[in-house]
């Protein structure tokens, strides 16, 4: 801003105000040194009282002087079309006043010395500041929000937090304690949207030092955090019971180690990233112990250092014959209408999967008199008993139950495992590289039974996107989300997915609708996602009618064998 001098001594006219923004038509009572037109009072040659000044720029002022300075009431616009309207005081903008910028940003509240100094509001395209400043900047208490969502609430020094306050970022994560040039320092506490919780020390705004991190869903650590993870000696509890304590590096088990599971047994020994890895003792829960050296969660070598079979080359040789085995004992069809069932627990890493086929199998046998049932089963300690979830193996079991059963019978699959958005069911089995199963391979592989009666549940991430390949008159369909979204549930201490539960725990115990069924666990499972504050995976169905039909069939003929029989036969079809 330009501060004023002594005026030349020129002749003095009436000030005559013409309408309007721009500067008066009448001629100026006086012309300053460095150009500026001033229409008002002039005192032993300085600008007294009210009065306006112009310059050849467009700048201009109105409003009271004092000694030749802007002092009092008054307005200002610069050349750059800064608009300053309120208290002046010599010269500079000073006490209560509002301030547009050129860039469009505004400031109201306190001015000192030609800033604002005191409580004031500014107001940018990208930002809103309440509170004090110092100088131009943001200093003692304020509140400052982001165009993006983030804010902070709490001490300022030299326009950054300093002190105490409360930060909230884009993701609504909140850090709450002391903050040093902007950043969380030294104790304080962490709280993420989902209920997360950490309190303990930081080192620019991350975990550092000693803290406890406690997960919405119940899992603790304790110990030393670097650079925002758990590294160093440390506890977890988990929330299905199991118990680590030892040493970590980036949240895993790394280093000696202590960890109880919840099946009962117990580990002792080194770990590397969450594998038994090292010397180590592992005491199973029926008592029996095994002690050696592991290697990637297997034990190579027992007690007195002699090397033990590779569990995978041994489950490999095991493999055709379990396979062999299983489609051996497929029963061939009957004159009447049979169920046959195949089950498949796609990801090996996970027990959840493999326990939700099983029940799956468990349940058309029991409850719906399957007369055949097979399951595939991928996981890392069932190698050596169990039929792998392959493609191959899954081609064999399709075309066994082609050959065994009958055009009258029906076919019930269950898929559990993990989903890509690309609409591929995961297949996996720890050491081994498998082939995941798309959408497309998967319609191939069944064509054997494009003449059988059909139910096929999918429960996997985006799994609605099979639906278009595979749908068809005779083949209804199930899936436990939308094309684009993702299910819920598929964690390693889990008995079922949330879509699993729902439709097979719950759904089916209530109804032998299948499409009945279907509505009340696509209910039960937005009802479940919406309180866990999960985006709504919106399981769909392709109710083939000629399927929905035979399966009534086949449960009237199953309750009338009941009724001839006598209540010895082993069936819930009259449930």
């Amino acid at each position: 801003m330009r501060r004023l001098a002594h005026l030349a001594p020129l002749s003095l006219a009436l000030l005559l105000i013409a309408c309007g923004e721009g500067e008066p038509l009448l001629p100026p009572d006086a012309v300053l040194p460095d150009g500026g037109r001033y229409r008002g009072a002039v005192v032993d040659g300085l600008l007294q009282g009210q009065g306006r000044l112009d310059y050849s720029d467009g700048s201009h002022y109105q409003g009271q002087f004092k000694d030749g300075q802007f002092h009092g009431n008054g307005e200002w616009v610069s050349e750059q079309g800064e608009h300053y309207k309120g208290e002046f005081q010599d010269g500079n903008f000073h006490g209560q006043g509002s301030l547009s910028y050129s860039d469009g940003s505004h400031y109201q509240g306190n001015f000192g010395k030609g800033t604002p100094n005191g409580e004031g509001t500014l107001k940018r395209s990208d930002l809103v500041y309440r509170g004090e400043f110092s100088k131009g900047l943001y200093s003692g208490l304020g509140n400052l929000e982001w165009s993006n969502g983030a804010s902070f609430q709490g001490q300022f020094k030299k326009g950054e937090p300093d002190g105490q306050g409360v930060l909230t970022d884009v993701e609504g994560n909140q850090f709450t304690g002391t903050f040093k040039q902007g950043q969380l320092n030294g104790l304080g506490s962490f709280k993420s949207p989902k209920g997360d919780l950490y309190s303990g020390h930081f080192r620019a705004q991350q975990f550092h030092g000693e803290g406890r991190y406690q997960s919405a869903d119940g899992e603790v650590w304790n110990g030393q955090f670097a650079e925002g993870a758990l590294s160093g000696k440390g506890e977890f509890k988990a929330a299905d019971g199991s118990h680590y304590s030892g040493q970590f590096s980036d949240w895993s088990y790394h280093g000696e180690g202590r960890l109880s599971l919840a099946d009962g047994s117990l580990y002792q020994g080194h770990f590397v990233y969450d594998q038994y890895h090292g010397a180590g003792s592992l005491t199973l829960a029926d008592g029996s112990t095994q002690k050696g050296s592991w290697q990637n969660g297997q034990r190579i070598r027992d007690e007195q250092g002699q090397a033990l079979p590779d569990t995978l080359e041994k489950g490999l040789l095991e493999q055709g014959q379990l396979l062999d085995s299983a489609i051996a004992a497929l029963p061939a069809s009957t004159p009447a209408i049979e169920l046959y069932a195949l089950t498949l627990a796609g990801d090996g890493k996970q027990s959840v999967f493999m326990r939700e086929a099983d029940y799956v199998a468990d349940l058309l046998g029991e409850r719906f008199a399957a007369h055949g049932r097979i399951t595939l089963v991928n996981h890392r300690d069932h190698l050596a008993d169990r039929p792998l979830a392959t493609r191959a193996s899954l081609t064999r079991v399709v075309q066994a139950l082609a050959e065994r059963s009958g055009p009258e019978d029906l076919i019930f699959i269950y898929l559990t495992s993990h989903g890509s958005a690309s609409h591929e069911l995961n297949l996996d089995q720890p050491r081994l590289q498998l082939n995941d199963l798309p959408a497309s391979e998967l319609a191939a592989l069944l064509e054997p039974l494009k003449d059988r009666h059909k139910v096929l549940v999918i429960s996997a991430c985006y799994s609605g996107g099979f639906i278009p390949k595979l749908q068809d008159d005779k083949t209804l369909l199930m899936t436990a989300a939308r094309a684009d979204r993702v299910s819920f549930g598929c964690s390693e201490e889990n008995d079922f997915t949330y879509f699993g539960r729902a439709l097979f725990a719950e759904a089916l115990q209530q109804t032998d609708d299948l499409q009945r069924a279907f509505e009340l666990a696509q209910a039960s499972v937005a009802k479940r996602e919406q309180a866990d504050g999960f985006e709504a995976s919106e399981p769909q169905i392709w109710p083939a009618k000629a399927v929905l039909a035979q399966w009534r069939k086949l449960r009237e003929q199953q309750a009338e064998r009941v009724l001839n029989n006598g209540p010895e036969e082993k069936t819930a079809a009259s449930r």
